[in-house]
């Protein structure tokens, strides 16, 4: 069977217009998360000098760093979705909108653990930014899970069994993710740093040798 090239020639700018769209969104909520990083207002800090304002923010670095590298790694592991991206589909850019409506919220929650988390109330902080995560990786999960069960969407090449070990991967992340959650019912800080640790293990390469779109 004849392909239109003209066809073809559309389905490209269309998987295009996605992959540029859903950049630009992760771009956007990426720098919004630095507004959590705020100046000390002399007026009302309590400490004597700006050093000291500075290291008593120390949650609000934590948490942009921790939101940063999350969102960035979704960024990357999107990209590298995309990468084998043929054609679209009206299921595929709703899950696809799902997923960018869930990370435009990241600075929220992220905000609100700086905010809460030397406060009693920590634990609903920690609670609804570990919750965000893994709804999130719930979301991205859902996206590939579609993609790799439609391979009409694939470019030619990819095969089952690269898509299966991709598919793999992926899915730790909504159950470690969901442990975190868990855990912040318990204590703060063991979510927290379970929450660091898995940014870490996901920010680090893992060799998976992808299978290349054929031409």
């Amino acid at each position: 069977m004849s392909i239109n090239p003209a066809g073809a020639s559309h389905e490209a700018r269309e998987v295009s217009r996605l992959d540029a769209f859903s950049d630009g969104v992760f771009a956007i909520a990426i720098t919004l998360l630095i507004l959590t990083i705020q100046v000390p207002d002399p007026l009302t800090t309590r400490a004597h000098t700006l050093g000291a304002a500075l290291a008593q923010r120390w949650p609000t670095y934590v948490a942009y760093v921790v939101s940063f590298v999350f969102v960035l790694i979704m960024w990357i592991n999107h990209r590298h979705m995309f990468r084998y991206l043929a054609r679209t589909s009206h299921t595929l850019l709703l899950l696809n909108g799902l997923l960018l409506m869930c990370v435009t919220i990241m600075p929220f929650p992220t905000a609100l653990l700086a905010e809460y988390m030397l406060l009693p109330d920590a634990r609903v902080a920690a609670l609804i930014y570990t919750g965000m995560f893994t709804v999130i990786a719930g979301a991205f999960n859902s996206l590939w899970w579609y993609l790799s069960r439609h391979s009409q969407l694939l470019a030619k090449g990819v095969d089952t069994g690269f898509t299966g070990s991709i598919t793999r991967r992926f899915a730790v992340g909504p159950a470690l993710y969901l442990t975190a959650f868990g855990l912040a019912f318990m204590s703060v800080w063991a979510s927290l740093g379970l929450t660091i640790g898995l940014s870490v293990y996901f920010a680090l390469p893992h060799r998976i040798v992808p299978t290349e779109p054929a031409a």
